[in-house]
């Protein structure tokens, strides 16, 4: 495999990068990332709380960076920060798949007429600009065959995935109708430093290591035997990079997912395990998540890894073991 410096260092450099959703989770860490790349970063952020953003993800690269406080809802501000872009990545969206079945209309405007804003400011304003979307592997609902492709029938299980599922074939409609250099990447139950970590409503596994940080008890429900992809978020990072610097992807949809899948049962112990606190404890299913639980998740990333020759460079151990070092150093700001 090639490195990553190699593909793309010398393109990086002097980029002009827009990131919505820039202080969540991934979009955060996406700007640690450019910016050490040599782009001149922007990052497009309105602290929606059910997004996870957190001013502290750029504490440290704040000074380097424009951050401007918008939210993708408000077409006119959008088409301002677009119109000098080179690359524009969306991170923005309300992440939390129970907030959307709660309030479906805020779901709604957020994850789909928000995407819709920001392609028809690109068609209008700056149709040259690459322009890479964040789709979820949750889109697919329960899996018909395993392991699950860019092929797999799509019959999502909740609101916000719907909703996702929707905004990605807005972003294909508009790259083959007006030639916008677009490409869909779906992740996969990402985890790693600066997530949200103090919410069940996000990610997760995620949650999982914020329970285990604070020593308490990690709920799994049933037997937890369901499979999940799991990808570090310097992985995930490195994906999203790789396409935004590689034209092959252009009009396409990919699984930008890890290698590896286990239980939810084995992603709790082993998250007490190498965060070193915390107890496993197994409870009956509620019967709201029973009925959006889409069973095993089992996903391949062969198509992705093919055309961008990229490979998952953590697997969970090695990625929880980062993930500790990283809050214990600062736990008070995430909880």
């Amino acid at each position: 495999m090639r490195g990553y410096e190699q593909i793309i260092d010398l393109n990086m450099k002097n980029k002009n990068v827009l990131i919505f959703g820039g202080l969540g989770f991934i979009g955060s860490n996406l700007a640690h990332r450019c910016l050490n790349l040599g782009a001149n970063v922007v990052i497009y952020d309105n602290l929606d709380p059910n997004s996870g953003g957190n001013l502290f993800n750029v504490k440290d690269i704040k000074k380097n960076i424009q951050l401007h406080f918008h939210d993708i809802l408000d077409f006119d501000p959008l088409v301002h920060h677009i119109t000098s872009q080179d690359i524009i990545i969306n991170c923005a969206a309300s992440t939390s798949h129970p907030f959307s079945m709660r309030e479906p209309r805020t779901d709604l405007d957020v994850n789909s007429r928000g995407v819709v804003n920001i392609l028809d400011a690109i068609k209008r304003f700056n149709k040259d600009v690459k322009f890479i979307h964040l789709g979820t592997s949750t889109q697919l609902g329960r899996l018909i065959y395993q392991p699950a492709d860019e092929n797999h029938p799509e019959f999502p299980t909740d609101i916000y995935s719907a909703n996702k599922s929707v905004s990605e074939k807005y972003v294909l409609i508009y790259s083959r109708a007006y030639g916008i250099r677009a490409t869909v990447l779906r992740l996969s139950n990402v985890f790693g430093p600066r997530a949200t970590i103090n919410s069940p409503e996000f990610t997760f596994n995620n949650y999982f290591v914020g329970l285990a940080l604070q020593n308490k008890n990690i709920t799994v429900y049933g037997d937890g035997k369901q499979k999940r992809n799991t990808i570090y978020v310097d992985d995930a990072v490195e994906a999203i990079v790789q396409a935004c610097m590689n034209d092959h992807g252009i009009g396409k949809t990919f699984f930008a997912v890890g290698d590896e899948h286990h239980s939810v049962a084995q992603i709790a112990e082993s998250t007490v395990k190498y965060i070193g606190s915390g107890k496993v404890t197994y409870v009956p299913w509620p019967m709201e998540r029973k009925v959006t639980d889409i069973g095993d998740a089992v996903i391949s990333n062969m198509k992705f890894k093919e055309i961008f020759s990229f490979a998952p460079k953590y697997n969970l151990q090695s990625g929880l073991k980062k993930t500790a070092q990283y809050f214990k150093t600062c736990i008070e700001k995430y909880l």
